[in-house]
């Protein structure tokens, strides 16, 4: 059973139920259709190929630069697709990465997690199935990220 307490028309009530909450918040309980278009946020079920193209799409439009990707299917379980990216400078980097989140979320509905973007000098972006390394040039060419799983890989990298 459920019970909380809510702010009411200028004092505290108690819902006991699924039902009273749906009517005191405005919610629609109403089950949505199959063939319904999916709402900004809600989560859309994509293959990692369609996903890997959206992030690509993003990164674009970002102006991000130096854009890999590298195929990990059948090499290791953290993801299907690996993207190394890089931006001209720390705010540049957030930037991409803020954006590359929000698409990620309306697009998708997906929660990515991030790291590193205080710094901004290297942003992963792990969206489970594609997994993003955005870096200021310089810190991509000290940790040479994508030569590791390229040798790993065979060399099947797509560079744009």
């Amino acid at each position: 059973m459920l019970s909380i307490d809510v702010p009411g028309a200028g004092a505290w009530r108690r819902i006991d139920s699924k039902e009273d909450a749906v009517l005191s918040l405005g919610i629609d309980a109403a089950p949505a259709a199959d063939h319904a278009a999916p709402i900004a946020g809600s989560y859309v079920d994509v293959s990692s190929e369609e996903l890997l193209a959206g992030i690509l799409h993003s990164l674009e439009d970002s102006k991000a630069e130096d854009i890999a990707q590298i195929d990990l299917r059948g090499k290791t379980a953290i993801g299907d697709y690996m993207i190394v990216c890089s931006g001209r400078s720390s705010r540049q980097v957030a930037s991409i990465a803020e954006r590359l989140v929000d698409t990620l979320k309306q697009d998708y509905g997906r929660l990515a997690k991030v790291e590193g973007k205080e710094t901004g000098d290297w942003v992963l972006v792990d969206t489970g199935d594609v997994i993003v390394h955005v870096f200021r040039p310089e810190v991509r060419e000290f940790y040479q990220l994508e030569k590791m799983w390229q040798s790993a890989s065979g060399g099947t990298s797509d560079r744009r």
